[in-house]
């Protein structure tokens, strides 16, 4: 299959773009300012096709911009003449107490985790409907129906709006033959990028006030996640398991898919949500959207 996953440079979307291709899979390795501080990433991802025989290939993409996400999407076609995959991974994490966060913040945020995925959709979604065959697969979070630390707010917000979206989507792309998988990791507190390059707030000022009565809050969840996390987690189950997925026959894929080492309790929500969903479609007769239309 042709994939293309957003937000490749690094983490689970670099682990997961590898693990794709080493299955065989023709895989476009989205990131942005390839040609600029993405450019060791760029190399890295060109050496491990060269080692491994896979086809794994860098594009330029940022989910910012409209105009990048139309590119690609033309470039994976122009070249392959059909997209089948688009795994929505591309996203950023803020640390701190969510009053201190500017309302700019919060919506560039929002843009990179969850309007970034309508881009890649606007521009990706008219081929996979011409085929009347692909699979959106989102990476969610636990944390949008789990546990909920505090300082990670407007980064849970984000991540819920996304995973709204997703839930919506599925439904909406069904009857065109497109399927919807959810992947939900836990919190790794090492093997991504995450917590080492969150962003903080821009109010210093507010956020002293908040240190006042919370101070060393931020270390303590950090710790309190590492203890809760058995020592041989590896984010690297996360991009098997989305690959494990990719691989099954449509219309066989879980529409969601937890790997939670700390097990903060979102499946369970999730179980109860997803299930909900499904009896509502059915009793306004519409169950067959809960499964991609056969073509």
């Amino acid at each position: 299959m042709i994939i293309v996953v957003t937000g490749a440079s690094s983490g689970i979307g670099a682990l997961s773009a590898r693990a794709l291709a080493r299955n065989g899979h023709t895989v476009y390795a989205g990131m942005r300012a390839t040609g600029g501080r993405n450019a060791p990433q760029v190399e890295a991802a060109v050496a491990f096709a060269r080692e491994h025989g896979v086809d794994l290939r860098p594009v330029e993409l940022d989910v910012s911009s409209q105009d990048s996400a139309d590119a690609a999407v033309e470039r994976i076609v122009a070249e392959q003449g059909r997209l089948d995959v688009v795994v929505h991974n591309a996203g950023h994490m803020v640390l701190g107490p969510a009053e201190a966060f500017t309302p700019e913040q919060l919506a560039q945020l929002y843009d990179t985790n969850a309007i970034g995925t309508q881009r890649v959709n606007r521009a990706a979604l008219p081929h996979l409907r011409a085929q009347r065959d692909g699979l959106l697969v989102w990476v969610s979070s636990s944390s949008v129906r789990g546990g909920t630390p505090p300082y990670l707010a407007p980064y849970f917000a984000a991540k819920a709006a996304m995973d709204s979206l997703a839930v919506s989507y599925a439904a909406e792309v069904a009857r065109f033959g497109i399927d919807t998988t959810i992947v939900v990791p836990g919190a790794f507190t090492s093997g991504t990028r995450h917590f080492p390059n969150s962003g903080h707030p821009a109010d210093e000022a507010v956020a002293a006030a908040y240190e006042e009565r919370y101070a060393g809050l931020v270390d303590h969840v950090a710790e309190k996640l590492a203890d809760i996390t058995p020592a041989d987690a590896d984010v690297a189950t996360v991009a098997e398991e989305l690959a494990r997925v990719v691989d099954l026959p449509k219309g066989k894929r879980p529409f969601r898919v937890h790997i939670d080492p700390s097990d903060d309790g979102g499946w369970l929500v999730a179980e109860v949500g997803d299930r909900i969903r499904s009896e509502f479609l059915r009793r306004i007769d519409l169950g067959d959207l809960l499964s991609p239309a056969a073509g």
